[in-house]
This record gives C-alpha cells, sequence and structure tokens, in this order.
C-alpha cells in the first residue's frame, strides 16, 4: 500500500469485523465508531482504535444519529488520524454525498466514486445505461412513477406481476411485487414509505416482474485504469421478503452461453458508468432462461465470501488496492471448486422469520475442512433490535457442489447458538429439499420459492439459558481470591474507547459479596450480562406465546420490538379477519400486524413513530 495508513471502518456488526481484520492482514490500521448499544461488540473490541458516535455531537442511539451521520463520521476520522474511510454495506456505503464529504475532506473513500454511485443508485438511470450497453431487459417506466394512476397504467399496457422499486434503494427495501390490480394502492404506498425510511427519497419505479425467476449475479472489480474484471458469479435465488438467506458461487446450472452474457453485460455496464472499486452486478433468470438486469450494487455484499472462497481472491483487500491507485493486474480469474454461504439472522423462521433481538447465550460455531466462519457476535454479546439481524456467516467450500452441500449438513448440524431464535432450523431443513440440492442441471428454487413452495416443520426449540462460568462472573485474568487476579474495564474517554487493566481486589474478585461490591462500578457486576441473557430468554418465549398475535380476551400484541410507521384503523372501526391494523419496522424492514378475526377494533393505543416492545398490547379485536 503506497499511501492509506489507517482505516476508518463506518459499519459495525459482521462487516466490520471483516473489514478490520483484512486491514491488518494488509499492514493497516483500524479505527471502529460504534453506537450506544455495540460498546461492547465484537468490531469494537478487535479495531486498534475506537470511538463513541455519541461523543462528538451528544448521545444519540438510533441509526440516523450513529452510523448515518456522516459529518460524526468525519470528525471522528479527523481526531484519529485515519487516513481512509471503508463504508461496509448499508448505511453510508452508497451514498453519494458521503462519498464526495470523504474526498473533499482529503481521505480516501474505499469505494465507487459519487458520479458512479449517483448514476448506478438511481434505479432509472442504472436502466438506462443498461439500455445504452445493450444489456437485457424486461420492460420498465422510464422514470419515476407520479402516483398509483400512473403504475395502474403500466398494468394495462404490460400485464401482472409488477415489481413497484425504490428507485435509491437496494437490498429488497421499498421493493414490492404485486400480483392483482387491488393491492397496488396498498403496496405502492408500503415502497413509498419503505423507501423514504431508509434512504430518505420515496420515488419508485415500476417493471414488470419475472415470475419464478433465479437471482443470479456477478462479483466485480474495477481499477482506476480501466481495466474491470468478473470474479465470479453467484446464485442468491433462496429469499424471504427480497432479503437473502442463502448464496453460492459459481451460480450453477447457467449455460456458457447465458455466463459469456452475465459477463459482458457487467463489464459494459461499469464501464459505461465510470465505476472503481468492487461492485456486483445483479440479474434475473427466468424460467425459460431469459436475462434481466436488475441493480447495481455500488459496494461490497454480505456474500462475497463465496466468491473469494472459489477463486483465493481477497476482496476487501483488494478494496485498498485500487483505492489506493494500484491496477487489478490480473483477467478473470476461473473459479475453482463451490462454496456456499448461508446467513445466520436473529429471526424465528416459525413466525414468518420475524425478528428476535436478544442475547447469546451459547455460540459455538463449526469447523472442519472447508467452513469458514464471519462472525459479527460471541457469546453473551447482545444483537440489538435497532439495526441489521445479521449474527454471523458460514461459508462452506467444496471441490463441487455435491460435496460443498454435504460439508454444509455437517457444519450447520456443529453449530450451536442459544438465547434468540435464529434461521438455523430453516438452514438445516432447506439441505435436504429436492429443490436445492437437484444435481440434474435444474436448480428449482427461485425468488419466492420459500414464500409459495418450501413446507417443513420449522417450530423453535426451547431457548437455554445456562449458568454463567467463573469468567462471566468475576472476569478476572487470575486464580479468585489472588493478588494477581484483574479486571479489564472499558472506559471512555472524551468519546474514545479505553481498556483500563485494574487490580482485581479493587472490585473484590473471588471474595464473598464480591458482586455486591463492584455493582456499581464501571465493568464490574458482570453477573449483568447474565441476568440480560436470562431477562431475553423470558421476553423470547412470550414472543413464541404470541405468535398468534392476539390473547384469549382479544388483545392484539406486538410481535416484535419495533417502530411503529403506520396505523391503519381508529378506535371503532370494523375489520376482517386479516386486515392491516399497523405496520411496525425492525431490523430495516416493515411487517404488517393484522386482525386475527373480523371484528372492531378498542383500546388503539399506538401511534406512528412509536417503540413497541415484543408482547406489548396495541389494541383489542372485539368479535
Amino acid at each position: 500500500m503506497k499511501g492509506v495508513r489507517k482505516v476508518l471502518v463506518a459499519n459495525r456488526g459482521e462487516i466490520a469485523v471483516r473489514i478490520i481484520r483484512a486491514a491488518r492482514d494488509a499492514g493497516l490500521a483500524s479505527v471502529a465508531a460504534y453506537a450506544d448499544q455495540d460498546a461492547s461488540a465484537l468490531f469494537v473490541s478487535l479495531a486498534d482504535e475506537a470511538f463513541a458516535l455519541h461523543g462528538v455531537t451528544g448521545r444519540g442511539a438510533t441509526p440516523a444519529t450513529t452510523y448515518l451521520d456522516g459529518a460524526k463520521i468525519l470528525k471522528i476520522a479527523e481526531r484519529s488520524g485515519a487516513d481512509a474511510i471503508h463504508p461496509g454495506y448499508g448505511f453510508l456505503a452508497e451514498n453519494a454525498d458521503f462519498a464526495a464529504a470523504v474526498i473533499a475532506a482529503g481521505l480516501t473513500w474505499i469505494g465507487p466514486p459519487p458520479e458512479a454511485i449517483r448514476a448506478l443508485g438511481d434505479k432509472v438511470q442504472a436502466r438506462h445505461i443498461a439500455q445504452r450497453v445493450g444489456a437485457p431487459l424486461v420492460p420498465g417506466t422510464a422514470d419515476p412513477v407520479s402516483g398509483v394512476g400512473e403504475v395502474l397504467d403500466f398494468v394495462a399496457q404490460h400485464g401482472l406481476p409488477i415489481a413497484i422499486k425504490a428507485a435509491f434503494g437496494g437490498g429488497g427495501r421499498g421493493l414490492k411485487v404485486a400480483r392483482t390490480a387491488q393491492e397496488i394502492p396498498e403496496l405502492y404506498e408500503s415502497a413509498v414509505r419503505e423507501a423514504t425510511a431508509a434512504f430518505g427519497r420515496g420515488e419508485c419505479f415500476v417493471e414488470r416482474y419475472l415470475d419464478r425467476p433465479r437471482h443470479v449475479e456477478t462479483q466485480c472489480l474495477a481499477d482506476q485504469h480501466g481495466h474491470v474484471v468478473v470474479i465470479s458469479t453467484r446464485d442468491c435465488s433462496l429469499q424471504r421478503r427480497h432479503q437473502k438467506l442463502v448464496e453460492e458461487a459459481p451460480a450453477p446450472f447457467l449455460t456458457e452461453d447465458q455466463t459469456a452474457r452475465l459477463y459482458a453485460s457487467s463489464k459494459a455496464i461499469l464501464t459505461e458508468a465510470g465505476y472503481v472499486g468492487a461492485g456486483t452486478c445483479e440479474f434475473l433468470v427466468g424460467q425459460g432462461g431469459d436475462i434481466s438486469f436488475l441493480e447495481v450494487n455500488t459496494r461490497l455484499q454480505v456474500e462475497h465470501p463465496v466468491s473469494e472462497e472459489v477463486t483465493g481472491i481477497d476482496l476487501v483487500q483488494e478494496m485498498f488496492r485500487i483505492a489506493d491507485g494500484e491496477p487489478i493486474g490480473y483477467d478473470d480469474p476461473t473459479p475453482r471448486g463451490h462454496a456456499i454461504e448461508f446467513r445466520i439472522n436473529a429471526e424465528d423462521p416459525a413466525r414468518d422469520f420475524l425478528p428476535t433481538p436478544g442475547t447469546l447465550s451459547a455460540w459455538v460455531p463449526p469447523a472442519g475442512p472447508g467452513v469458514r466462519v464471519d462472525e459479527g457476535y460471541r457469546v453473551g454479546m447482545t444483537v440489538p433490535g435497532s439495526f441489521d439481524s445479521l449474527v454471523a456467516k458460514i461459508i462452506v467450500t467444496g471441490a463441487d457442489r455435491q460435496q460443498a452441500l454435504a460439508r454444509s449438513r455437517r457444519a450447520l448440524a456443529e453449530l450451536v447458538i442459544e438465547g434468540v431464535p435464529t434461521v438455523v432450523p430453516f438452514h438445516r431443513a432447506v439441505l435436504d429439499d429436492p429443490a436445492l440440492v437437484a444435481a440434474d442441471g435444474l436448480l428449482g428454487v427461485h425468488t419466492r420459492w420459500i414464500e409459495t413452495e418450501f413446507r417443513h416443520d420449522l417450530s423453535a426449540a426451547p431457548l437455554a439459558q445456562p449458568a454463567p462460568g467463573p469468567s462471566d462472573s468475576t472476569g478476572s485474568t487470575g486464580p479468585a481470591g489472588s493478588q494477581e487476579a484483574t479486571r479489564t474495564v472499558v472506559v471512555e474517554v472524551d468519546g474514545r474507547r479505553l481498556e483500563v487493566v485494574l487490580p482485581g481486589d479493587l472490585f473484590g474478585v473471588g471474595s464473598p459479596g464480591a458482586e455486591a461490591q463492584g455493582a456499581g462500578l464501571p465493568g464490574a457486576g458482570t453477573d449483568r450480562a447474565a441476568r440480560a441473557r436470562r431477562r431475553s430468554g423470558r421476553r423470547d418465549t412470550r414472543r413464541v406465546g404470541l405468535a398468534s398475535g392476539v390473547d384469549e380476551v382479544g388483545a392484539v400484541a406486538a410481535p416484535m420490538h419495533g417502530t411503529v410507521t403506520k396505523v391503519a384503523v381508529r378506535d371503532g372501526d370494523s375489520v376482517e379477519q386479516g386486515d392491516v391494523i399497523l405496520v411496525l419496522e425492525a431490523m430495516k424492514m416493515e411487517h404488517a400486524v393484522t386482525a386475527p378475526t373480523a371484528g372492531t377494533v378498542s383500546d388503539l393505543t399506538a401511534t406512528p413513530g412509536d417503540t413497541v416492545n415484543g408482547g406489548d398490547i396495541l389494541c383489542r379485536v372485539q368479535p
């Protein structure tokens, strides 16, 4: 590396851990910026330096006042002496104004030029670019629509189903699929609302939706010298609510012609846009083999490890090199073997993948040949409800797809994670489903397969609450009660995170009543973690009992912790079973709370902007 020496990671969780580790491998120093909820997070402890985001302009615990506050992040970069910023994925990763501000501050932006982010982040402009280079496309509106009327006009010309898509977003947020004309008004409103909340802009466009398509993408790199390479294809068809769960590379069962067209279209689109850095071109592949360009993600993708595993290329380090002005120095690599990634999300698949924030009481990742684990949390750490639900990623590689699938079964069987419901039961079940494990040249899954065809019992297992071990209760690093016992205390000094090692006897380590003596001291009484785990377990158990959303006297309860974004009824309204009562946003996604039975609404307490916990009573529906 010629210029970059210290990288500020403008993100959190698993991807922040990934970037910090890559920086260390490259000989670069790393700086973490963290929200209050992440003060004890893994990425914070791994970074060379860490600064609290609330320490700049006052405390703030929401995404808008922490990881989305570019001014705070730039001030931390200045204080820490960082000379580069890596945004990871999500948050500010695809914010062209933030990228421009980073460059204007004299820092290296480890991402594409702001102009390319703007051109490709606007899905309408991206379609225009794809059209100019001859990339395959389904019919769609040339520009964002002005309202429901234009959507219905498009349907009259092109038919159903259609996709209503945020023009300035991605990752499934602000994307709604309408299969009947009657649902278009509600879905259009929801798409606009979700896009505004996630990206600050609510413009949406419409395109014809390919039914039962596969989601196939290309991982690309482009340098400052005009060279673009495709690292590999990926299949990301296993999704729920347009959020990916399982990804694999290379994408199986593509013809040579399809692969060649994906490669050529991706390179042409990125070249036309003046792209630099890591990026992903996404496509839909219809049941008949037709290909349609979807969008470009102008950042690193969650599923990038599968491309790394089949090529041996460290994409994060390549991003460092490219941002430093170095040429890529190679052509399209030839993938070897097959890799599959499983996202371990804190979501309950038995209840339609509802988010389930909480504290990990057990975490034993798998190991052995072909297994890689990219984790964001460890035992005792809390997955907050304010941010993404991703806990870790299990990446399994084999000599071919069949070996990768076999190793995946072994890895998922070994995995132990307790304290919160996760999607692991889904992963274990899907690995034995003929639609995924097909070996006859046909992949049976598609982007709506989970909602329409997946049939397995995914009842959640009881949540174990193991008692804390000695290290949980004392935090000491020497024999209990000895003069050598110490405690590491984490403190913040002017917003900067520091670790201080103090004598254990200062806290009464190893002596009777030690917890009571230390309960008021920073870092002491770490039995709090165990108490938090027990509280978390009680909350999760209660939520499972409220899966129906209604108790025995007709009270409609919140199925999860979240923020009310819309209330669709008023006291005295009559509703039918399945009517929307209100909409909750949790872990970046909207979830509709519906009437469990026909009746009259009463005792409605929720208003937009309210934060509710799982189990809170929202209203009653009296038959």
